[in-house]
């Protein structure tokens, strides 16, 4: 046999993965991690969905239709020669906010359960399937004691967003064919993302607008440490079936938030609000009716509005440390170093954050 033949033997196959939900700000860093470390990389997207950070050459598109079962099993079953398939699923596809609250059971949800039942009927459940919950999920934490949320914690969700997660985690918890991983990150901030720019923006602009008196402690995650974290536990033999919170570990004031924004910032001068919790839920009611009235989902709702109120977002990360090595390259301020780098380029070129 010719040398070369024995070689390409030997030549290990390119693993694939698919990245549902990949329009967004983690779907694109996700596809970019996935690049970097070598596998074939497909991403799923609607027809409509915007492609900003999808302008790779080397990513395989597939396009989904999520209202319609027979054309979701069509489309994955196409895209893919006959008996191949992905070995990873990365399902990051969800909402956040949401005019009609029951879009929310719709999206993150529903679709979760049409997705998988795509894949069996399909044979192409992979090899590992993880899914992006949130730590919404859990609901609101010990806030008396400020003891960190664990993979122990009962889940106790106070949101519509956090129910539709948990249904999905159970969902996926009740079928013994799904490889899953769950993941549950806290809040997730860099390049891209809205809400956090807000906030940024909000201190460039000298004022800084907190919710309610009492001690609250808040958690992060930079984006690019999450989505390192995704393939480590990819990667990893320990990590089926199991639910991971993902985040820094340690917590933060607001007021330390400040700080260190007001410090890239150039040291600009804030002036920090507290707003009582009947003023921001007024705010949340009529902001949400407003956006109901234009047809678009509101970023400051009555769900928002109970996330903003919880005190105690510290979280324990220990059974990722253990299980995959999980580690955080970025702390909160090399972070939202490279955040407000971000942000200051597009405020200097006068494009939308």
């Amino acid at each position: 046999m010719p040398k070369f033949a024995v070689m390409e033997q030997n030549t290990p196959r390119q693993k694939k993965v698919l990245i549902v939900g990949a329009g967004g700000f983690i779907g694109g860093f996700i596809a970019e991690e996935s690049l970097r470390r070598g596998y074939e990389t497909w991403v799923a997207v609607r027809e409509t969905t915007s492609r900003r950070y999808l302008t790779d050459s080397r990513l395989h598109f597939v396009v989904l239709d999520y209202d319609n079962d027979k054309a979701l099993a069509d489309g994955l079953s196409r895209a893919l020669p006959e008996g191949d398939r992905w070995d990873y699923i990365v399902y990051n596809l969800g909402a956040t906010k949401c005019v009609n609250f029951a879009d929310f059971n719709r999206i993150n949800y529903l679709y979760l359960c049409d997705f998988v039942e795509a894949l069996r009927n399909k044979s192409l459940l992979p090899e590992k399937f993880l899914y992006m919950s949130s730590l919404s999920a859990l609901g609101p934490g010990d806030e008396k004691g400020y003891e960190p949320l664990s993979s122990t914690s009962i889940p106790q969700p106070n949101t519509r967003y956090g129910v539709s997660k948990i249904k999905a985690e159970t969902f996926l918890q009740t079928c013994p064919d799904v490889p899953w991983i769950i993941f549950r990150p806290t809040g997730v901030y860099g390049p891209h993302e809205k809400d956090y720019l807000m906030m940024i923006e909000s201190i460039d602009r000298h004022f800084d607008f907190g919710i309610g008196f009492r001690k609250q402690m808040l958690t992060f995650v930079y984006v690019e440490d999450l989505v390192g974290a995704i393939f480590d536990a990819l990667q990893s033999d320990k990590t089926l079936k199991n639910k991971y919170i993902i985040s820094e570990p340690r917590a933060y004031s607001q007021k330390e938030f400040r700080r260190i924004v007001s410090k890239l910032l150039g040291g600009r001068w804030v002036v920090p609000v507290r707003l009582p919790l009947w003023v921001v839920y007024a705010a949340s009611v009529a902001a949400e009716r407003w956006g109901t009235l234009k047809g678009n989902p509101s970023t400051l709702n009555r769900d928002k509005f109970k996330i903003m109120k919880q005190r105690n977002w510290n979280c324990d990360v220990s059974d990722a440390v253990a299980d995959f090595g999980f580690t955080c390259r970025f702390a909160l301020e090399e972070g939202l170093r490279e955040t407000v780098r971000a942000y200051k380029e597009q405020k200097n070129k006068g494009k939308d954050l």
